[in-house]
């Protein structure tokens, strides 16, 4: 509904303010309070100290960090190959067959993530594709819980791009492969690069299916998160829950930034 006068716009950009503030703004003050406490018995929290941010860097948490580095760009790399692929591939059907197939592509975003890491443990878990116990496992799901966000990312970027462009250098001579090559992927990159920052900050964030299917040695942040939260160690979890926000913002702002370059050039 449009709201035409100047009141009803403030009054709907103060309650629109303050749904922020108490939603999101708020828990985030609240975790970075709690990062920096030493304790938190009363209504505000007592004592300050680095100490939680200092374990955040060391150990367990250290190791936390790397693996959900390694598998986000891991799962993402793959991710973003198979949507470049799939969204190509399927511009050569009519309109109506691009539809249904698409809706394949769209599955696992429709499927909760629990299920996919149970799929994936009693699937990968004997004959000759054990991957149980392994990175391998993490990845491939990871892979399959973004690679639908990745393939749609693709998918509009696509259909931004002329056909003229590509009509004209085939009609000069440029090869499919050329073209492919020096032409369309060039123009595509801006959402590439969008898709790969989109899979990383999804990654980086993925509870359910992995606490199912982690191994020992490839703990996550948010399965590190959460096992320090369980056991009652709020601060060091609150303090480790800043880093893995700090971490994934500064991936997502690094890659928008590239992404916003490509197109202006």
């Amino acid at each position: 509904m449009l709201i035409w006068s100047r009141k009803g716009r403030a009054a709907l950009g103060l309650v629109a303010i303050l749904l922020f503030a108490l939603f999101f703004l708020l828990p985030l003050v609240a975790i970075l309070m709690s990062s920096l406490s030493r304790q938190w018995n009363d209504v505000l929290p007592t004592g300050f100290t680095l100490s939680h941010f200092t374990n955040a860097f060391h150990g367990g948490s250290k190791d936390s960090l790397i693996a959900s580095l390694t598998v986000a760009f891991g799962s993402s790399l793959f991710a973003l190959l198979y949507g470049v692929w799939a969204a190509l591939a399927l511009r050569q059907y009519h309109f109506r067959i691009q539809k249904w197939l698409s809706m394949a592509f769209y599955l696992p975003s429709a499927i909760p993530s629990v299920s996919i890491g149970l799929g994936a443990l009693v699937a990968f878990s004997q004959g000759p594709l054990q991957m149980n116990g392994t990175l391998w496992i993490v990845m491939i799901t990871h892979f399959v819980l973004i690679s639908a966000f990745t393939f749609s990312n693709i998918s509009t970027g696509l259909m931004r791009v002329s056909g003229d462009i590509e009509n004209v250098a085939s009609s000069l001579g440029a090869s499919p492969r050329y073209r492919l090559y020096h032409i369309t992927l060039p123009l595509l990159l801006p959402w590439m690069v969008s898709a790969l920052a989109l899979s990383l900050s999804l990654s980086m964030g993925e509870l359910g299916a992995t606490m199912i299917i982690y191994p020992p040695g490839w703990i996550t942040l948010p399965v590190a998160i959460f096992s320090l939260t369980d056991r009652g160690s709020i601060a060091d979890g609150a303090a480790l829950a800043i880093v893995q926000v700090a971490v994934t913002l500064f991936l997502m702002l690094s890659l928008e930034r590239v992404a916003k370059r490509l197109v202006q050039r």
